[in-house]
């Protein structure tokens, strides 16, 4: 997975700028949650989210930051997914209404076939700013 640096959604942008900045003293509702996209979105647009099969988002855990950089801390894993070919991933709060935070994509693609799962090991989900 390459790391997802500087791939905070406007939304995010704008919360991390308050919270700094002391305009805030807010924070994401948690757990964070990783989905899992077959087209990438963008800074203001979210990916194409995977459906269908035993799809959930699964629950984000991360190690405090160190030099700007954190990843997750436990395995991702989805399991019994349709028949897709993933190419990246969004991170999601839990409000009633998930607000959509960072994006990125894979380093390469993975397909899976019907009831397959799809693992990202901890780790290999890198988070950074810059």
């Amino acid at each position: 997975m390459s790391p997802i640096a500087d791939n905070l959604s406007n939304t995010g942008e704008n919360r991390c700028l308050d919270f700094i900045l002391g305009l805030a003293a807010t924070a994401p509702t948690t757990p964070l949650k990783v989905a899992l996209v077959t087209a990438n979105g963008d800074d203001t647009t979210p990916g194409t989210e995977v459906t269908g099969g035993g799809y959930a988002r699964q629950n984000l855990s991360v190690a405090a930051a160190v030099s700007g950089a954190t990843s997750n801390s436990a395995d991702l894993v989805w399991t019994n997914l349709p028949a897709v070919t993933v190419v990246g991933v969004e991170i999601w709060d839990s409000a009633g209404s998930p607000v959509r935070l960072w994006y990125g994509p894979l380093s390469a693609s993975r397909t899976v076939a019907t009831g397959d799962e799809l693992r990202l090991t901890a780790g290999s989900l890198t988070l950074s700013l810059g």
